[in-house]
């Protein structure tokens, strides 16, 4: 990482727009449209402010869909972790592993609801062309070679019985799983709500139902209450009663059922271990056999990949290599702030990873895989609320640190709507960059897939670039401002591209990253 005054920079190289790929999501041909540029380094607090802008990255190269171009546009969603609460799907998914490590009992039914119940993370979920990594050291950078250009065909998920069944309201809103008799369970619908429609779920938008025996057990309580007003002993007795019944239906948090202890009879144990995957650790490099194998078996059966693209050189470039440094700033958690793995091992062995960014205000999704073995588990799911209480437990060493990034919200694609039922969530607007609650949203994005979320219509991006003579330029390995490049520079003038990159990625990042010219 270059180091200027004192202070580590990231340095980056803009290639401009790309259009005319094929989708991932609704298979279009020609129709993916997107800015990106390859990262040789990057702080993570240049990395967060670049996902706040709409960015993402995939290995080492970083993208932005081209929002108002590409047939299906890409939302930067984010979920409140320290206000998420479990729905109860997410519920059925804990107490399902619960059981599983008990009593090693799989139920059929789930098997067959949800074969591929996968929180498939979006680095995957478009096609571009990925710059692969060039042999350039920090002190002496080259332009990138376009013969080392190689397409990443990765798609999203299909086939997810759990994904399929969503709710336009959120990126991830799934349905409860369908009824064994589909036809009666319809019919019921019919005849309670006529107006119900197919295909939608719960209302995000209101609180989740309370069970009604609850609700009579606590009116029950209150009138006995009101009836006894003479008899203070009575009185007293049911206040406690009324008290233990609030506290009782507290909801469950989703570590009330993660870190339950198990008894000593229980036939499974899981173990989620956190190892760095850039600069690799020691744990990183002794699994990493282990890791790859999972990875392309469930490449091959999940996505159908033949058995020689997910080779062990592809696997490194596209979930291994990493543009962030390992950083421990102030107020920042044990683990230090970069790129990681979370792997977890069931009876010693590896069944599923989960590869994430831990940055200064978040934890970031990149991609999960798993052992296809274990898929009726539903892993995706499972990883993403393991994901979500990681992210708590960071919160308390660094405050700052408090949601789930998990990508890309794509309301034009139902499959990938899933998302949503992570609540409360937000999405980024993507011309003033402002977070929206999801649920606002919604109205926009069902009139027209790309939508402005801020309703404020005087609104602009205020991190726009300002003045352009302000960015940063690495030349003929010298740091300098944009002003001074100009007039040393010869040949056709590239304030186009340079204007372009510095308003892609925001006056404050374009002031503290160094831009490569050749």
């Amino acid at each position: 990482m270059a180091v200027v005054g004192g202070s580590s920079l990231s340095i980056v190289e803009y290639c401009g727009g790309d259009g005319g790929y094929t989708c991932g999501y609704c298979k279009s041909d020609s129709g993916n449209h997107s800015h990106g540029m390859w990262a040789h380094t990057l702080t993570v607090q240049d990395y967060q402010d670049l996902i706040d802008r709409g960015w993402r990255r995939s290995g080492k190269y970083v993208y932005k869909p081209t929002m108002d171009q590409t047939c299906c546009p890409q939302y930067t969603i984010r979920c409140q972790a320290l206000h998420f609460q479990p729905s109860r799907s997410h519920k059925k998914v804990l107490k399902k592993m619960l059981k599983f490590l008990t009593k090693g009992e799989l139920s059929k039914t789930d098997n067959d609801v949800e074969p591929m119940d996968s929180h498939t993370k979006d680095a995957a979920g478009c096609s571009f062309l990925l710059r692969s990594e060039p042999d350039v050291s920090h002190s002496e950078l080259e332009l990138l070679s376009a013969d080392h250009m190689e397409k990443v065909e990765s798609e999203e998920e299909t086939g997810q019985k759990n994904v399929n069944k969503v709710d336009s309201a959120h990126d991830e809103p799934c349905k409860e799983k369908a009824s064994a008799n589909p036809g009666k369970a319809l019919q019921s619908a019919k005849v309670g709500n006529s107006s119900l429609k197919p295909g939608k779920g719960a209302d995000l938008s209101k609180p989740p139902c309370r069970k009604a025996k609850e609700i009579r057990k606590e009116h029950k309580l209150q009138r006995c209450l009101k009836n006894q007003t003479q008899n203070p002993a009575l009185q007293a007795a049911a206040q406690t009663l009324l008290t233990q019944n609030a506290k009782t239906n507290q909801p469950k948090s989703i570590e009330d059922f993660i870190f339950v202890t198990l008894l000593p009879e229980a036939l499974h144990r899981l173990e989620v271990r956190l190892v760095r995957s850039s600069p690799p650790s020691c744990q990183f490099k002794a699994t990493f056999q282990e890791s790859y194998q999972v990875y392309k078996r469930y490449q091959m059966v999940v996505h159908k990949d033949p058995p020689d693209k997910p080779t062990a050189g592809q696997f490194t470039r596209f979930l291994c290599d990493s543009p962030l440094e390992a950083e421990n700033l102030p107020n920042s958690p044990e683990c230090g702030y970069g790129s990681f793995h979370q792997q977890y091992w069931l009876d010693g062995k590896i069944i599923a990873v989960g590869v994430i960014d831990i940055l200064p205000k978040c934890v970031s999704s990149v991609y999960l895989y798993y052992d296809p073995d274990y898929s009726s588990l539903s892993l995706g799911v499972y990883s993403a609320l393991r994901e979500i209480a990681f992210t708590r437990q960071l919160h308390e060493k660094a405050p700052d640190l408090s949601y789930y990034y998990m990508g890309f919200y794509i309301h034009s694609c139902p499959k990938m709507r899933y998302k949503g039922q992570y609540r409360p969530s937000e999405l980024l607007c993507p011309e003033t960059y402002v977070w929206v609650p999801i649920e606002q949203c919604l109205p926009s994005l069902e009139h027209s897939k790309y939508s402005r979320f801020n309703q404020d219509l005087n609104a602009d991006d205020e991190g726009n670039v300002k003045e352009l003579d302000r960015v940063w330029i690495l030349h003929k390995r010298t740091a300098m401002r944009y002003s001074m490049y100009k007039r040393r520079q010869k040949g056709p003038s590239d304030e186009e591209s340079v204007r372009q990159y510095a308003t892609l990625v925001g006056q404050t990042c374009s002031e503290r990253m160094l831009l490569f010219r050749s």
